[in-house]
């Protein structure tokens, strides 16, 4: 069965499709207008080993915010849409990453409740002209709208690049251990019987 979905959305100021393989070996297409945010996504992509395929147009000339953002929820309903009724998932997953000096731990649980733990505090404002603010509001829409609960904390970083990259790279690895089916799990991991 494939696991993979396409989600389009389009307002007044954003027009963004994401194509989402969770079966892939991390194969992206990235273009958002935003580079500092493309490095990531690639990042993501790759590290989840999801094929990924972000096309996204947005309101730059005011700033990046609703274009990374908008992101942020699309990618989190391809998700969703690609996990489908999430039998036979591992469901559960962390993951600790390093870079240099950044040390970044990702948890992350496929519940059906979507919602984000942000504990990743960065020094500066700006990574070139990326608002670092900014990698919180990505990972606040893709928690929510995949319905997973993530948990991203910073355990040691300097670097703003790093951190974020670092948290990026932790999501992509949690994410990826937590979609895989595992062939010993039947049906959904739930007592509830649903997620």
């Amino acid at each position: 069965m494939s696991r993979s979905a396409t989600v389009s959305r389009t307002t007044g100021e954003t027009d963004i499709t994401v194509s989402l393989d969770l079966d892939g070996s991390g194969t992206c297409d990235i273009s958002t207008g935003v580079g500092f945010f493309d490095h990531m996504l690639r990042a993501f992509g790759r590290h989840s080993l999801c094929d990924l395929t972000v096309h996204a147009e947005g309101d730059t000339w005011v700033d990046d915010h609703h274009t990374v953002e908008d992101v942020g929820i699309v990618t989190g309903q391809a998700l969703a849409r690609a996990l489908g009724d999430k039998a036979g998932i591992a469901r559960f997953a962390d993951a600790c990453v390093p870079m240099d000096e950044a040390l970044v731990l990702a948890a992350v649980d496929v519940s059906g409740r979507g919602e984000l733990f942000w504990d990743v505090p960065i020094a500066t404002q700006k990574v070139g002209t990326f608002d670092t603010e900014l990698g919180r509001e990505f990972f606040a829409g893709l928690a929510r709208d995949a319905g997973v609960t993530l948990h991203l904390r910073e355990l040691a970083g300097e670097n703003a690049h790093h951190v974020l990259e670092c948290t990026f790279k932790a999501a992509a690895r949690a994410l990826r251990l937590a979609c895989q089916v595992d062939p010993r799990v039947r049906g959904v991991p739930s007592t509830k019987g649903s997620l």
